[in-house]
């Protein structure tokens, strides 16, 4: 058949810095996931977009595309409404495995579609496949059935929602093209449009761990979700979060898993149980519901709902959980207050210990990844640990430690870091 447009015109459009029109847009998404736009034209188009950005109008046609170039999931027939979370991504952020069950605990469902990690940031998958029988894949029947009775599923998103998008992610990532906020808008929010759920709370992380470091830039990239989200019906909420620190004590498959459980439990570290909780009540608030989160955390109703989303899944959630071979201490320097734990050596770290992965195809160890004693403003005493690093394979120990060189501070006695609260601020 013949094509409406030339991919190389539409190239020296974006290039020229012209703005692309509908009729463009639908096309090239459609041209590109039927394999007719190549992908060296592809990169090339991306590119240009990183460079010279686009218009709203743009970016609402470009992820209307994108959700048109596959399937809709339709979560009427559920008896409860539905409300999904959407993190940018973090170092120890394990808040996904906490919030379903207990968002699920509140009357709520929670069809929550996941990804692997790959670099620093850790995937939620990962994490939950280190529990002994836990599978990832499940048809869109068996996630309906589960929301309807257990209330919350944790799975990977299945190839029908948003073709385009699985190709052009894997694209940007190898093409320098991943921190480009309309791209990065786009392809969040088409799958979560796509995946049909009736609101959305989004996590834009801000800081050294994130993908966007600037509160600018994050706060630029939050709008323009809540705006996609409005504007395709979904009610949509953003939380700018803190990602200078990791969050909780534990980054790593196995070990955010046992803390996770900690929160589920009634305990766990503050952080995580803050932004928990604060993530949660807009769920249950944007779904319509009126109960506090914290109650279903207190009463045990929440680690009863984990135990059924994890059962309902092949897992095991009594089975004790994996744990690495070998582990190395890394020892604070001096007497004095930690006042620096930056987030991105931290994920470095874990992921060179085997946590993480570098091309999407590469195994992660269930049991690798860096225990945290302290956090910034804790007092230490010089060669007392501050890190225990945790893998299957002793020779990572080295490079990980020097991942971590420059991103722990010790300061005097007396002296004071400046901490930063969890939640900056919320865009709706």
């Amino acid at each position: 058949m013949s094509e409406a447009f030339d991919a190389v015109d539409v190239i020296s459009a974006k290039r020229d810095r012209s703005e692309l029109t509908d009729a463009q847009i639908d096309w090239v998404i459609d041209a590109y996931t039927r394999g007719v736009v190549a992908e060296e034209q592809m990169s090339a188009l991306a590119m240009a977009i990183y460079l010279n950005g686009m218009s709203p109008r743009e970016i609402a046609r470009w992820a209307d595309a994108m959700i048109r170039s596959g399937e809709r999931l339709d979560f009427s027939s559920l008896s409860r409404p539905t409300s999904d979370k959407h993190s940018t991504g973090g170092v120890g952020d394990k808040i996904t495995l906490p919030l379903a069950p207990l968002v699920a605990a509140c009357g709520v469902a929670v069809p929550q579609l996941s990804g692997r990690g790959l670099g620093h940031t850790g995937g939620t998958l990962d994490k939950l496949e280190s529990i002994p029988g836990w599978r990832a894949d499940m048809s869109n029947e068996q996630m309906l059935a589960q929301l309807e009775d257990v209330g919350a599923v944790i799975c990977a998103a299945g190839s029908g929602l948003a073709p385009a998008d699985k190709k052009l992610y894997a694209l940007r990532d190898v093409t320098g093209t991943v921190s480009c906020v309309p791209l990065i808008a786009t392809s969040i929010m088409s799958k979560k449009i796509a995946e049909g759920t009736g609101s959305l709370v989004l996590d834009v992380k801000v800081g050294s761990g994130a993908f966007m470091k600037e509160l600018g830039q994050a706060r630029e990239l939050a709008e323009t979700m809540v705006r996609l989200g409005t504007d395709a019906g979904v009610k949509t909420v953003a939380l700018l979060t803190n990602m200078s620190t990791p969050l909780g004590l534990t980054a790593g498959n196995a070990l955010e898993v046992r803390e996770s459980v900690e929160v589920l439990e009634g305990g766990g570290p503050e952080d995580v149980v803050e932004l928990t909780l604060a993530l949660a009540r807009e769920m249950v608030q944007a779904a319509g519901v009126e109960v506090d989160p914290a109650d279903a955390l207190k009463d045990g109703r929440a680690m009863d709902a984990w135990r059924r989303m994890i059962r309902a899944q092949g897992g095991d959630p009594e089975a004790p959980l994996p744990t690495a071979k070998e582990t190395h201490h890394v020892l604070a320097p001096a007497d004095g207050v930690l006042v620096e734990l930056d987030a991105l050596a931290v994920g470095v770290a874990a992921w060179r210990l085997g946590a993480g992965r570098a091309r999407k195809e590469d195994p992660v160890q269930a049991g690798a990844g860096v225990e945290i004693h302290y956090k910034p403003g804790a007092s230490v005493r010089g060669g007392e640990p501050l890190l225990t690093l945790h893998t299957d394979e002793p020779e990572r120990f080295e490079r990980a430690v020097a991942a971590l060189e420059g991103g722990i501070t010790v300061a005097p006695e007396g002296s004071r870091p400046v901490l930063d609260p969890i939640v900056i601020d919320r865009i709706a």
